[in-house]
């Protein structure tokens, strides 16, 4: 039995450590996926529970070097990076003392001659050490992660600081000794505050990247925090308080004017505008009354109802989003595994080219103290955490964005796949149109009543779940029709229906029903008439013969046409495949100036439609309702489905709108195309840093006079860092609407 979970990691520093924990997890048995998230620093595992349990798989993350912290949940971290700021502001302060004992005489600054280099040398190089201690306590995690993965043979970039801090201590201490038996010449050998400099800006480099993650995760983190901490529910006839941890399903819960709904359910009394932008996008406050579902989180603008809680804790619309955009943020674009090929081997190359570098310096002559210097130098410029950090950073920004305006995207390979689309397929009834169907007109054949025939269409129709039977259900409800008894019901998928009544063989459907049964098609004329003012056709035929005729009428959604126009405006192939007769369907599309209409097709024939599409090299969109439409949606490169917040956990759809505004395609085109761009511009600034810096580090060009080193190159290392961080955050503060109408 297979089963998917997210785990929370602890100890990953760059590319390499989730490239690593990536690795030796796929070698396991039982597992057959793992995706490590560097920026929510979580792993999605699917494993198979008859051969692994979730204790093995946190003891195969402990072998490789890192820890899982169970089950991952979304935390606010804001109490963690103060505390990171406190000690980072304390050793920030203690650096400058550092480089103050250290360099304070050659830059002729005035210092105490008790621990001036030349004069007091001892004493001199007793403080430099007595002040490095402190550094080696707060830099611990960086050196025991960077040994541990060493060891693990999953060399990170916690083991390049280690190597490079270590050389440099080693060597300083060997100079320290000797300056201590007498050797004054070693108090210029000593690298004790490139040790402290280089531990400083790595601290600094992770504070700023941790706050600058927590902005990336802050629209998703709002949908966690987003439901009330308290709620009244109806209890013996008197209101109580409850914490939201306390109502069960079945609880009658009160929610007044400015609160917030606090569960997933059901309104049983009472009337209201409630504001859920918060899980659609839309500002545009929803009317509720009795029997309409509510969203937990959504505030309650004006009125009071009375809803009895159906879907509570991790069963609720929210929890549902959290857990999809989660696990979205940890698939991988195939962009990204470029990043991750380079980072596979990165660290270990780096190592071979410091080493390499160091035994050349000594063959040629020069120094131990320039050979150490560059080595250390190599090591400490050498930067995997902005190849680690140039994918997964823009893509948590991107679904956060998503969420945030209504679009759940399941995988993240769909924003690099829609930057690619040339075809959009609407289907037409409840994607196109409002989907709120009714009859408009009905044409009788025979002796029946209208009564009698609505008596009995509406009885067989009450048995089916497709859109068009929701108009003879408005139809019952309308004329309080009781229902007659309906034997031997068959659903004839992209038909219609058949049934016995009163032991009459009764179809209703459409004209490719009576071709199916034989049955001869006397009221052309009128079906002509109808379908051209926009009306679907439903034939009922009692015994093999015509008796009615049914006009369902629909209308356009009043976005449909704005997002076609936008579409073809940018070169998208734009179409609209439906189950009605060309007539009606050239009639729905001349509203919206479409020329490529594909009418009377089945929902399999939907599906191969798409094939056709795919076969011809075209990267197909298909826009649905996620039930009816599913062959074509899962046949598609990306399917759509519209739908409604509550139904995100039995979709499978590619791409969740959760309400039914079309208009968000749009959005999505235009997230997809800034994100593409954005990862480009980190995957190059990362690549043109290291390719830059490391010749540079290897003194390469220092008899151009250009030279680095070990503190210059932690500086540029923190640097590298921060100029994707912020790129990628740049991501944020992209408008999609009122934008031109590119997408």
């Amino acid at each position: 039995m297979m089963k998917k979970i997210v785990l929370g990691i602890e100890g990953m520093s760059c590319a390499a450590c989730s490239s690593a924990i990536e690795k030796y997890l796929n070698k396991q048995d039982g597992i057959t996926y793992v995706s490590v998230n560097l920026v929510m620093a979580n792993a999605t595992v699917e494993y198979d529970q008859n051969i692994l349990s979730l204790k093995q798989i946190e003891n195969f993350i402990k072998e490789v070097g890192y820890k899982s912290t169970g089950l991952y949940k979304m935390t606010d971290e804001t109490k963690k990076v103060k505390k990171q700021k406190s000690w980072l502001i304390f050793f920030g302060v203690l650096l400058v003392v550092l480089l103050y004992v250290s360099m304070g005489t050659m830059f002729g600054l005035p210092v105490f001659e008790f621990m001036d280099m030349n004069k007091n040398s001892i004493v001199f190089a007793t403080i430099l050490l007595c002040l490095t201690l402190p550094y080696l306590v707060y830099g611990f995690d960086i050196f025991k992660n960077g040994t541990k993965t060493l060891f693990h043979r999953a060399p990170n970039m916690d083991t390049l600081v280690t190597l490079g801090v270590f050389a440099s201590l080693v060597y300083s201490i060997y100079a320290y000794v000797m300056v201590t038996m007498g050797h004054i010449e070693f108090v210029h050998s000593l690298y004790f505050e490139s040790c402290c400099v280089i531990v400083f800006f790595i601290k600094l480099g992770r504070f700023v990247d941790r706050a600058s993650k927590n902005k990336t995760k802050k629209a998703i983190s709002e949908l966690v925090q987003i439901t009330p901490n308290f709620a009244f529910i109806k209890k013996d006839g008197k209101e109580k308080q409850v914490s939201i941890d306390e109502i069960k399903k079945g609880d009658i819960v009160i929610c007044r004017a400015g609160e917030k709904i606090a569960v997933d359910g059901i309104v049983v009394e009472g009337s209201a505008h409630i504001d859920e932008s918060f899980i659609t996008g839309e500002s545009k406050p929803v009317g509720k009354q009795k029997n309409a579902r509510v969203i937990a989180g959504s505030l309650n603008l004006e009125g009071i109802i009375e809803y009895r809680a159906e879907k509570i804790g991790k069963d609720s619309t929210v929890s549902e989003i959290v857990r999809l955009v989660v696990e979205a943020t940890n698939t991988k674009m195939p962009i990204a595994k470029i990043a991750d090929k380079v980072s596979g081997f990165f660290v270990p190359v780096v190592m071979l080219i410091a080493v390499l570098t160091f035994v050349v310096y000594v063959c040629i002559g020069q120094s131990i103290n320039i050979a150490l210097s560059t080595f250390v130098t190599v090591l400490v410029v050498a930067c995997p955490c902005s190849l680690g950090l140039a994918t997964p950073l823009a893509i948590v920004v991107s679904e956060g964005m998503c969420a945030k305006n209504g679009i759940l995207v399941k995988k993240s390979e769909t924003l690099e796949i829609a930057n690619k689309t040339n075809v959009v397929v609407f289907d037409k009834t409840g994607t196109l149109t409002y989907g709120k169907l009714k009859i408009s007109k009905m044409i009788k054949s025979s002796n029946f009543t209208d009564e009698k025939l609505l008596q009995i269409a509406c009885s067989v129709e009450s048995k089916s779940n497709h859109p068009i039977s929701t108009a003879f259900k408005k139809k019952l409800k309308e004329k309080n029709i009781s229902l007659l008894d309906v034997e031997n019901f068959k659903n004839l998928d992209g038909l219609g229906l058949e049934g016995k009544v009163d032991n009459k063989k009764i179809v209703l459907g459409n004209s490719k029903i009576l071709k199916l049964y034989n049955i001869k098609n006397t009221l052309k004329n009128e079906e002509k008439k109808l379908a051209s003012e926009g009306n679907s056709i439903v034939f009922m035929a009692i015994d093999g013969k015509i008796v009615c005729l049914f006009g369902i009428n629909d209308i356009l959604k009043e976005n449909a046409k704005d997002i076609v126009k936008k579409l073809q405006n940018n070169g998208i192939e734009v179409f609209m495949l439906t189950g009605d007769n060309e007539i009606t369907a050239k009639t729905f599309a001349n509203q919206l100036n479409l020329n490529n209409v594909v009418a009377n097709v089945m929902p399999s024939e939907k599906a191969k439609f798409i094939k056709k599409l795919k076969n011809e090299k075209k990267v197909v969109m298909m826009v649905g309702d996620g039930i009816n439409d599913s062959p074509a949606l899962a046949s598609a490169d990306i399917g759509v489905s519209v739908s409604n917040g509550t139904d995100i956990a039995m979709n499978s759809a590619d791409v969740i709108l959760v309400n039914d505004n079309i208009s968000k395609i749009s959005d999505l085109f235009t997230i997809s195309k800034k994100t593409i761009k954005n990862i480009k511009e980190n995957l190059f600034w990362a690549f043109f840093y290291n390719c830059f810096m490391i010749p540079i580090a290897m003194g390469i060009f220092r008899p151009l006079g250009v030279a680095i080193n070990p503190m210059i190159a932690g500086i540029a290392m923190v640097l590298s860092s921060l100029t994707v961080v912020f790129n990628a955050l740049r991501l944020q503060l992209s408008k999609l609407k009122g934008e031109n109408e590119n997408v």
